[in-house]
């Protein structure tokens, strides 16, 4: 007998995605903030807490059973755009971060959108995140709002400009690290991919009637 209480991947509106769909919808006042009002301190909070509730909708999507089909593709295009969006207009900026740093950043973000949807085009089955992943994307996630705030009139900037190297080059180390490991893993779920498609198609059709 089928599960009645058992969670549909096909939902849309769930807590997670709410929070996803949220989480887009303020990037454009990230931007507002940093050019259109110079309010640094104000779009690095943004940021950071951007940053956080992409812990949050995750733990929520695990516990109370609301992964979705929609919120597995839906969560990783807002954290792509978040990165591009978030340090791209720190490098407009100019003066925040060094801008090594941030195209660094960038490039490792870009190859790994083009290897996922490559390896999604190919058949590839998923890839879950490692947790060298994981934990360069947090310390960078909260590395970049240091520096905006280092950057600021604050009293204490330079406390957060020194936190902000302390948490973003591991965090910078660590990316790289995850990006090198998915060679192998994305290349490992190709196979397992078009091995699950050959094995459905060879699976004999019962007779109908």
């Amino acid at each position: 007998m089928a599960d009645d209480h058992a969670p549909d991947p096909s939902r849309i509106l769930t807590v997670p995605n709410i929070i996803t769909m949220v989480r887009l919808a303020c990037l454009p006042l990230y931007i507002y903030l940093l050019f259109a009002r110079d309010a640094r301190v104000a779009a690095a909070v943004l940021l950071a807490v951007l940053g956080a509730t992409d812990w949050v909708d995750g733990y929520i999507a695990r516990r109370f059973d609301q992964v979705s089909d929609l919120g597995k593709i839906l969560d990783p295009i807002a954290d792509r755009l978040l990165f591009f969006v978030g340090v791209g207009g720190i490098i407009v900026l100019g003066d925040a971060a060094p801008a090594w740093f941030c195209w660094l950043v960038i490039a490792r973000e870009i190859f790994v959108s083009v290897a996922v949807v490559t390896l999604a085009l190919l058949g590839a089955s998923r890839i879950d995140v490692t947790w060298f992943g994981k934990a360069g994307t947090f310390c960078l996630m909260f590395a970049f709002p240091m520096f905006l705030v280092g950057s600021s009139d604050l009293g204490v900037a330079s406390w957060f400009h020194t936190a902000a190297w302390l948490i973003g080059l591991p965090g910078l180390v660590l990316a790289y690290c995850a990006a090198v490991l998915y060679v192998p893993i994305g290349l490992r779920a190709l196979r397992d991919g078009r091995a699950g498609r050959a094995a459905r198609r060879a699976r004999p059709v019962a007779p109908s009637g």
